[in-house]
């Protein structure tokens, strides 16, 4: 498939643009940074400068491809103003939504977050309703990054009303990777009292990589929604146990099917999307959370 990657030369996206050209696709990579034009250097697949906030140069990037992988986002609402996170997040996906309905792409595979719940960045104080967390909790977002992810399904949801494109929303936990579990994850295998606000959940970079190929790849019709998260959690704690410890009876503990479950359930991919992650924060820590 011919398969256009937004964000290509990010952390989530240059992991992508690997999964895709090893499955053997057609790559056009697309992000802000310029372009390598010195000979011997390589990066998989194709490349297009291309701002997205511009309708233009979105329905440049999408004409002629089979499959958008819409990886591209300002990734928290703190670093900018909150209109630019708001603008930029929303514009790009609702022009390149469009050109994908437009020119007759058949697949949009939208990363959405997992801060559209609301869990992150809130003004006031927020617990989810129940935990482990899935695709039936209602959404809370107050900050604007989780909004722009809130309307980006949403705009999915149009799509599908009015074209015969197919779409799937990909909510992924906190994503790491090689160069930063250590710094990110370390504390809490080390001690689960340093709270994260998804209840000690992550995702690994290629794991997460993985599921979007699978979304590119699926025929599932209409839009759907999958939550994209480990199944154990950082630390592999008790988690149960953990979240009475910290929460009391705030949070409704639901059914686990594991005891270091995460805090963030992925029955659903793993039911629909065939989705079965091969990567731990074992593979890159130790039981003290230092680097291996």
């Amino acid at each position: 498939m011919k398969v256009v990657i937004t964000g290509s030369r990010g952390k989530v996206g240059r992991a992508a643009v690997e999964a895709f050209v090893a499955g053997g696709h057609d790559v056009l990579g697309v992000d802000l940074v310029r372009p390598v034009f010195d000979a011997g250097v390589t990066v998989p697949g194709r490349y297009m400068m291309a701002d997205l906030t511009d309708a233009g140069s979105a329905y440049a990037v999408v004409a002629g491809a089979d499959v958008v992988v819409h990886v591209a986002a300002i990734p928290q609402p703190t670093g900018n103003p909150p209109h630019v996170v708001f603008q930029t997040n929303l514009m790009s996906t609702f022009n390149l939504i469009e050109a994908a309905v437009r020119f007759g792409v058949t697949r949009f595979v939208n990363v959405s977050s997992e801060s559209i719940v609301g869990n992150f960045f809130p003004e006031r104080p927020f617990l989810p309703d129940y935990a482990p967390v899935d695709e039936d909790h209602p959404l809370y977002p107050q900050d604007p990054y989780a909004l722009s992810k809130s309307f980006g399904e949403q705009l999915m949801d149009a799509a599908v009303r009015r074209s015969d494109i197919r779409a799937i929303s990909i909510r992924p936990s906190t994503v790491h990777n090689e160069d930063n579990y250590e710094e990110n994850l370390g504390k809490q295998v080390r001690d689960p009292s340093n709270l994260s606000a998804n209840l000690w959940s992550y995702i690994d970079v290629y794991d997460l990589a993985d599921a979007l190929v699978l979304s590119a790849e699926s025929d599932l019709p209409g839009h759907e929604v999958f939550y994209i998260a480990s199944p154990d959690n950082a630390g592999g704690h008790d988690f149960a146990a953990l979240l009475h410890e910290h929460y009391g009876d705030q949070i409704e503990l639901r059914p686990l099917d594991r005891v270091d479950a995460s805090g963030i359930s992925t029955a659903k991919a793993r039911r629909l999307l065939g989705w079965n992650p091969t990567r731990s924060w074992r593979d890159y820590l130790d039981e003290q959370g230092h680097a291996l």
